[in-house]
């Protein structure tokens, strides 16, 4: 398994950094189709020589251009599609998946983008060549129906070994993507794991201990009310969370996009860039839940928002950690991030239920009110186990008139030509649901959820013989939306898949 192979521990620049206005060029002239194909190209030589050379050359117009690039770059591996195989059960399709999705390789030369991993992981598929985040405990609920424990194991070495460098685990394994994280999932990944050696649990522990400093930084300094960094600190004195990115520039991996949003804005292009880059995330990239005004994306104001989910991920996590500590004797630090968790847990219930809505939301702590619309978010606090039962029936009744879609749940009511915006349904939200409401004892209503998931799914399935990273789940159309196109692979859609349909399998017995 490659458990030991050596990996960097230094901060490496992003690709804007190495190559300055040749990045800025080549982005903003859309030389290719996609924005992130160049800032996963592979420098031949070091960046310092082929900056020489641009200045020396300055190739005028497209082709110049393009020809300097293909002289000293070499291209990104292909997208990992999704074979087509008409024969095969999706359950059994899924099972073969696995092995086209694992890259076991280390990436890159000394000048890639590409973070080295010591162990063998799953990536999406498609565009995505690298390991994500959030996406990764998704796909891990398949990959351990399969019994594939040793990729759960060495996925979670991963991201230790990616706390331990660099302090969080980055969006996903790209050097532009470490400005960032993404939501917080590992405490739930160890929970898959089934090695119980001792000395594992201790580095797990110590791993998630460090993360959650990360996402705390500033806290003991803050005044109410305010915010640094990722800590929002209430008029009450009570600390929530927010998304955030430590960088105020455009995105590299989508360096046109986020100029064209910001020259649309009226406000401090510096402000809108890390809204756009706190979004990213979020995952939710992009959505209504984050804009002023649902038509227009220049009016995103990510930071200023507490939202639900993050908070109970990270209400889950200090729950993990006081369990772990406990178990290995440590009783000060279990009674600290106990403490933690129930002071959360009362903050998201104060700031996070909208009584006369019967529903859970999001804070927008500038402005001191909730925002507006039922999203699937707003199941997060069932999943986490915080709502009471009575909230909980609340939420599975509002879910059922205004989320429910022929198709699965939605993720927002409102329709834009963002990509987490209706129509589209995502297989981690209809998990949390599902996951969620069946704590409370709504099976009827997961069920529904579940099956109407699964439908969509095993259709598109039988059409194409292929999964997909999102689905129209209004109308049963391919999806659309956002700034690139649906893409086949799918992770987090194989491993929801895989435990939705053997959950169904364990209720038939």
């Amino acid at each position: 398994m490659n458990r030991h192979v050596p990996v960097a521990n230094s901060v490496p620049p992003g690709p804007d950094e190495l190559f300055g206005d040749l990045f800025v060029a080549v982005q903003q002239r859309r030389l290719f189709g996609d924005g992130k194909t160049f800032p996963d190209m592979e420098p031949r030589r070091a960046p310092a020589d082929i900056m020489a050379a641009w200045d020396a050359q300055r190739p005028q117009g497209d082709d110049e251009l393009r020809a300097f690039v293909e002289r000293n770059f070499d291209p990104p591996p292909p997208p990992r599609l999704d074979p087509p195989d008409d024969q095969a059960s999706i359950g059994d399709h899924i099972a073969a998946l696995w092995d086209d999705l694992v890259v076991t390789a280390q990436p890159g030369g000394p000048w890639s983008s590409a973070l080295p991993l010591p162990s063998p992981y799953v990536i999406p598929g498609g565009r995505f060549r690298e390991i994500y985040y959030w996406d990764s405990y998704f796909t891990m609920l398949g990959l351990a129906i399969d019994g594939r424990d040793a990729l759960v194991e060495s996925m979670l070495d991963n991201f230790v070994s990616l706390i331990e460098r660099y302090g969080h685990i980055p969006n996903g394994t790209r050097s532009y993507f470490l400005s960032r994280s993404q939501p917080p999932f590992l405490a739930l990944m160890t929970q898959l794991s089934r090695d119980p050696a001792p000395d594992v649990h201790r580095r797990r522990l110590a791993a998630l201990r460090r993360e959650h400093d990360y996402w705390m930084q500033g806290e003991n300094h803050l005044a109410a009310p305010g915010a640094s960094a990722h800590v929002v600190r209430l008029s009450d004195d009570a600390v929530l969370n927010r998304y955030w990115d430590a960088s105020d520039t455009p995105r590299p991996e989508a360096y046109a996009e986020d100029v064209a949003v910001a020259a649309g804005a009226d406000r401090p292009t510096a402000d809108v860039y890390r809204d756009l880059r706190a979004a990213a995330e979020s995952g939710w990239d992009f959505s209504s839940r984050w804009l002023r005004d649902a038509a227009s994306l220049a009016t995103i104001d990510t930071c200023a928002i507490v939202p639900v989910d993050l908070n109970c991920l990270l209400y889950l996590s200090e729950r993990h950690i006081a369990e772990e500590s406990a178990a290995l004797g440590d009783a000060t630090t279990a009674a600290d991030y106990r403490r933690r968790a129930d002071q959360r847990a009362a903050a998201i219930l104060h700031y996070c239920w909208i009584a006369e809505e019967r529903r859970f939301g999001d804070w927008h702590w500038i402005e001191r009110r909730p925002t507006a619309g039922a999203t699937a978010a707003g199941l997060y606090p069932l999943f986490a186990g915080i709502a009471t039962p009575e909230q909980a029936a609340d939420v599975a009744r509002t879910a059922e008139r205004d989320l429910l879609a022929p198709g699965g749940l939605r993720t927002t009511t409102v329709e834009t030509a963002q990509q987490w915006d209706a129509p589209n349904g995502w297989a981690p939200l209809q998990w949390i649901a599902v996951a969620g409401l069946r704590r409370y004892g709504h099976d009827a209503l997961a069920d529904m959820i579940a099956d109407r998931w699964l439908s969509t799914v095993e259709a598109f399935y039988d059409q194409t013989g292929a999964l997909f990273e999102k689905y129209d789940i209004e109308h049963g159309r391919p999806a659309s939306g956002g700034e690139y196109p649906n893409q086949q692979g799918f992770g987090w859609t194989n491993g929801v898949v895989k435990a939705l349909l053997a959950e169904r399998d364990k209720q038939r017995r």
